[in-house]
């Protein structure tokens, strides 16, 4: 069996190849990473999500650690991935090493791994795991591994809890005040996810008055994705709507992704969430930089960008990518259609919890409905409709699906002409004022199908030609 990392870490089915020998032998090389990279006195840091056995993995891939003279930090609870991200940054850690599978289905989960400036890991860390994991298993090399009681012991392992420095700097970022003032009400939905807890406390902190719903303990997410996307927020949609609260807000299985609700318990995608943090950020807080998202994300972006004379970058998707720039430039917001994002002065990390507080911070400042200031964005850059469409397929080569799809593509698509071709990521298909991207996903067998265009109806028909072109050429 190969252990492959994907966009965002490795991911497997729970006791099929996610096993704890697997668990182990990436630990392993892991372990064989920080050595490379800091022999004296190396530390990392490890977090977990509510997955099933996520806390005992995670304690696995301490025992390994220690077991390597690496000085291990673990949470004392299931902890957002942002809030693990910190911690490292933090602590000056070597590296991170979050236990999650983020949104994948509850049977999924999965090894994250970060990097010592708090987010994820470059994808060449990733290839070199892969490569130390490759090379023990031909030299028949098991991974080292102490009892967790003696790590405990001999402080080779340390439980500890990262929230309050998290939160410390979280108030740098957020202005309380007009939160304060604004007499809030939200539903926070952290589906069953890490997130539970954490964005209630900052919330109440700042006298929004807060109900929290799946915010128990159920590894298995209420039998849905813990995915904050429309068809998984059903629940939170009605009780929004029927309480009459100011916003609902959801995070998804490690809180690094953010879903939110209007008033009227309609969902508000990441794309309006993106671009009305950009307007706040320049318009309000006087802020600029650049501005870089993935293939997959709106085009409002990009206006606003335009206006604002702010540069602007196109990625591939994972949220790895969007760090290169933040590492080397000075970036005012990042994000994926997914729902990762930060902003300026944050860690190179999606966090869902942040982004939530900045939309309180929104709505609070500039008054009115959410739902008031995404019409006000689509009369300002709009009108945008937005979906995705994914495909469950067999086994298929990516590499050949795109060249497929690129060599031989379609002159016109609903009826618009096809005015680019990218493939950058996927193959995307830009047509005047909207566009189609084609895409397999970079953990699932899914083919991810996504389209943008003023009006629902030329989103659908984009959709489908999209899933005829996608699906007509796997099974050529």
């Amino acid at each position: 069996m190969s252990i492959h990392f994907g966009t965002d870490g490795w991911r497997a089915v729970i006791s099929d190849e996610f096993t704890f020998a697997n668990v182990r032998k990436v630990a392993q090389g892991i372990a064989d990473l920080i050595l490379e990279e800091q022999p004296l006195a190396p530390t990392a840091v490890v977090g977990y999500d509510t997955r099933f056995l996520s806390d005992h993995y995670a304690r696995e891939v301490a025992r390994v650690l220690a077991a390597n003279g690496i000085t291990v930090l673990i949470t004392q609870r299931d902890t957002p991935t942002p809030i693990v991200s910190h911690a490292v940054l933090e602590h000056q850690a070597t590296r991170g090493v979050m236990i999650s599978a983020s949104h994948n289905p509850p049977r999924y989960n999965g090894v994250k791994i970060k990097g010592a400036y708090g987010g994820p890991a470059m994808p060449d860390d990733a290839r070199r795991v892969e490569a130390f994991i490759r090379d023990n298993e031909r030299r028949h090399r098991s991974p080292a591994h102490i009892p967790y009681e003696e790590g405990l012991r001999s402080e080779r392992i340390i439980p500890f809890d990262p929230f309050p420095a998290y939160e410390r700097h979280i108030w740098t970022l957020i202005d309380r005040d007009p939160i304060a003032a604004a007499h809030v009400q939200a539903i926070v939905d952290p589906m069953y996810g890490a997130g539970r807890g954490f964005l209630r406390h900052l919330l109440e902190h700042v006298g929004v008055q807060v109900e929290e719903i799946h915010g128990e303990l159920n590894p298995g997410f209420g039998g849905i994705h813990p995915e904050p996307i429309t068809r998984n927020l059903g629940p939170l949609m009605e009780r929004v709507k029927a309480s009459q609260r100011t916003i609902g807000l959801a995070t998804d299985g490690d809180a690094d992704r953010i879903g939110a609700v209007d008033e009227d318990g309609n969902f508000v995608d990441p794309h309006h969430i993106l671009a009305l943090a950009l307007r706040y950020l320049v318009e309000e807080k006087g802020l600029r930089g650049k501005v870089v998202k993935t293939v997959s994300t709106t085009r409002m972006l990009d206006r606003l960008a335009q206006r604002y004379n702010l540069p602007l970058h196109e990625t591939p998707v994972g949220f790895n990518y969007i760090v290169e720039h933040i590492l080397a430039d000075r970036v005012l917001i990042g994000g994926e259609e997914s729902g990762g994002m930060t902003i300026q002065g944050h860690i190179p990390e999606g966090d869902g919890i942040l982004m939530s507080l900045l939309l309180v911070e929104i709505l609070a400042r500039w008054g009115g409905t959410l739902r008031d200031l995404v019409e006000d964005l689509h009369r300002e850059v709009g009108p945008v409709a937005y979906a995705r469409l994914d495909y469950r397929v067999e086994s298929f080569s990516k590499a050949e699906l795109v060249r497929r799809l690129s060599e031989d593509p379609p002159d016109t698509l609903a009826g618009m002409p096809v005015r680019d071709i990218s493939t950058l990521d996927g193959v995307k298909y830009t047509l005047d004022d909207a566009w189609l991207l084609i895409r397999p996903s970079g953990t699932e067998p899914v083919l991810r199908i996504y389209a943008e265009a003023p009006r629902p109806e030329i989103v659908q028909a984009l959709l489908e030609e999209g899933k005829r072109l996608g699906i007509g050429h796997i099974k050529r």
